[in-house]
């Protein structure tokens, strides 16, 4: 098995994947920035599973320490799995928020996950293979469930990974959107929002086994709680019914005075 480097490692998510990963025999690289909490998980899945699990503690917001995260993505052939699942949300709706703090949700749910498959696609794409799994969110497909740009930086995650399948799917590199909905995570003390005013909260350890089945399975996007798979079938068919419509020289007729 290959190393795979894990953003947001230190709980919820992140730390789940990390602990699947390494039962299914992959080495680890746990990035956060809670260096403690991944020591702690780290000490712990090296006891149980006997794989290489390092400790690479890196603010993703602090273009310093993310440089040292993607200089490792670059220059490691043994790591060939990454997944961009660190990120975060921010209470209260776009107006009622300051700017510097949308900015670093912008840095940390946008920015990081772009640079980081920036870094590690080249070597991916000369070794013939591997994988980014890039965690977004159902609200990238209904924004308005929730105030404020953490449903628009999840959009940007789900159309990252589509354009990267669109430009690198022959290549033997696979890419795969997650779309959780609410899940039993830290990110919602952090944001402080009351979980127990949401209602259909998934455990983590539910949302990560259902990604993986995804994952084994190379599905482009995984939506663990949607039941009806059908209504994702039919979503994508009615988004690509609509691209020979868009490239024409006149606007539409209903534009048109």
């Amino acid at each position: 098995m290959s190393t795979a480097l894990i953003t947001g490692a230190s709980s919820g998510i992140g730390a789940t994947y990390a602990d699947r990963l390494a039962h299914r025999g992959h080495d680890l690289v746990l990035v956060a920035r809670d260096a403690a909490r991944l020591e702690t998980l780290a000490t712990r899945l090296r006891a149980e599973t006997g794989r290489k699990v390092e400790v690479l503690p890196a603010d993703l917001t602090d273009p310093a320490a993310l440089r040292i995260v993607e200089d490792r993505l670059r220059e490691d052939a043994a790591v060939t799995l990454l997944v961009n699942n660190a990120g975060a949300a921010l209470p209260g709706g776009f107006g009622s928020t300051d700017a510097d703090r949308q900015q670093a949700l912008i840095q940390l749910n946008i920015t990081a996950p772009t640079r980081l498959a920036r870094a590690a696609l080249p070597r991916l794409v000369a070794q013939g293979g591997g994988a980014i799994v890039n965690i977004a969110s159902v609200l990238a497909l209904a924004p308005e469930l929730m105030q404020g740009i953490y449903p628009a930086t999840k959009a940007y995650i789900l159309t990252f990974s589509q354009a990267l399948q669109a430009e690198f799917g022959t290549t033997g590199l696979y890419v795969q959107a997650v779309l959780p909905a609410a899940t039993r995570t830290e990110i919602w003390s952090r944001a402080a929002m009351d979980l127990a005013q949401i209602p259909g909260v998934m455990d983590v350890n539910e949302l990560v086994d259902a990604a993986l089945v995804g994952f084994d399975r190379r599905e482009p996007v995984t939506i663990p709680p949607l039941q009806d798979e059908s209504a994702w079938t039919a979503f994508e068919a009615a988004r690509r019914s609509m691209q020979p419509g868009f490239r024409q020289e006149h606007a539409a007729q209903r534009y048109r005075a």
